[in-house]
């Protein structure tokens, strides 16, 4: 622990963002001012809803700001006069200028869900799934102007097993950024922490996705369809057309067989692809529950030779 709580501001919008917060608190630092992106129309009224991070914050009384931008030099003025040791920057959402980046005295800490330099940008945690990596981590380091190429102060490594989807990834990645959130700020305030440069080798970039992303090219080889499958479980979901309505397929495993990419080969949901075939395991209908194949094909008949896609 430092000699001190650290004077900090937070700055970050998802359920990813909300456990580093509270550990921060629980250390005994102090948040004198928590930056996520503003109420959003959601849900079928499409009435605004805060964001995870604003809706944590409210519960411990905390200031919460939402500027739509940071570019703004009032937004800045206001920022620097907040007087911070650092800020935490968790999947915020909006780029921080350089008037940002300079103001508190020990910088701007980011909580990337990345082994850096690999997967830079906006979707580390699914992107390591679909190209098949067998492990990814937590790094925290010091934000420059770049893309996620700041110095880093401390990683952590965590396995990708065949099991892994996306929403459990995201889950234990958030929890190991909370674990090691603390002693990098506090090593960094005590001098104990120097900053690397991070390698000049085996950059990527996790490209942003959208839920159009989620649509199964059929023609892929099924190795990479089932860890697109696995990447975006829950969110947004890898899915196909079945007799004109979209089917969800939230689970799904490799298996024997070939046809023409996107046929039906069996009575079990045996999916032919470009490369080998794909059993799909659990799925859901729009508008109706999620339901394993075996509960599905017992409401409807599928029968093999049905096109998908």
């Amino acid at each position: 622990m430092t000699d001190r709580p650290l004077r900090l501001a937070f700055m970050g919008t998802p359920d990813f963002s909300v456990p580093v917060l509270k550990a921060l608190i629980d250390a005994g630092h102090t948040i004198v001012a928590v930056y996520c992106q503003p109420p959003r129309p959601a849900g079928r009224g499409q009435k605004e809803r805060k964001c995870p991070v604003h809706v944590a914050a409210d519960g411990y009384g905390i200031e919460v700001r939402t500027p739509e931008t940071l570019k703004k030099a009032e937004e800045q003025a206001r920022f620097a006069a907040l007087d911070l040791d650092a800020a935490v920057v968790v999947a915020y959402g909006l780029i921080l200028p350089k008037e940002f980046l300079e103001a508190p005295k020990l910088g701007c800490i980011n909580v990337h869900a990345s082994l850096l330099p690999r997967w830079r940008g906006a979707a580390p945690i699914q992107r390591a799934i679909e190209a098949g990596d067998e492990e990814t981590g937590v790094t925290i380091m010091l934000m420059d102007e770049g893309l996620d190429t700041g110095d880093m102060l401390m990683d952590d490594a965590i396995g990708i097993g065949p099991e892994t989807t996306g929403g459990t990834l995201h889950d234990s990645l958030s929890e190991l950024g909370a674990r090691l959130i603390v002693p990098a700020l506090e090593g960094l305030a005590n001098g104990t922490l120097k900053p690397r440069p991070q390698p000049p080798e085996g950059a990527t970039y996790a490209a942003k996705f959208g839920k159009n992303e989620g649509h199964i090219n059929w023609t892929r080889d099924a190795k990479d369809l089932e860890r697109h499958v696995r990447a975006f479980a829950p969110w947004p979901g890898a899915w196909t057309d079945l007799e004109g309505t979209r089917l969800k397929v939230l689970a799904a495993e490799l298996a024997s067989g070939q046809g023409t990419a996107g046929t039906i080969l069996d009575d079990k949901l045996t999916v032919a692809c470009g490369t080998g075939a794909l059993r799909l395991t659990r799925v859901q209908l729009a508008g109706k529950a999620a339901m394993t194949a075996s509960e599905f094909l017992r409401g409807r008949s599928v029968l093999p030779g049905t096109q998908l896609g």
